[in-house]
């Protein structure tokens, strides 16, 4: 069984929006900070935004004002809400807890200029 199931990536032009969701296995997402990363092919795995079982939030300056974390616990799910994308925004989207464990598949997005 997958701990994290992403969805909702595509294509998308620039100033687009895309909302991501993320299934996560109870036992983790009950307990843990839970964060989305992104990785381009050959680049390393980056953290883009957190989202703290209390609430507080963080978010890397490339994303900061335009993509929101959220999570539903009725549902296990997180989420990102990304609005605005850019080209640069172009790279294979995962979820994972904080501190991260096995990754799932991830989800692709690409924005168009």
């Amino acid at each position: 069984q997958q701990q994290f199931v992403e969805s909702g990536g595509g294509l998308v032009g620039s100033g687009g929006s895309l909302r991501l969701s993320c299934a996560v296995s109870e036992s983790i997402f009950k307990h843990w900070a839970m964060g989305w990363f992104r990785q381009v092919p050959g680049n390393q795995r980056d953290l883009v935004a957190r989202l703290s079982s209390g609430g507080d939030t963080y978010y890397s300056d490339s994303v900061k004002g335009r993509f929101t974390i959220s999570r539903d616990y009725a549902k296990n799910t997180v989420y990102l809400e990304m609005t605005n994308l850019k080209p640069e925004d172009t790279a294979i989207y995962s979820c994972n807890a904080i501190p991260p464990q096995t990754w799932g598949p991830g989800t692709q997005v690409t924005v168009s200029s």
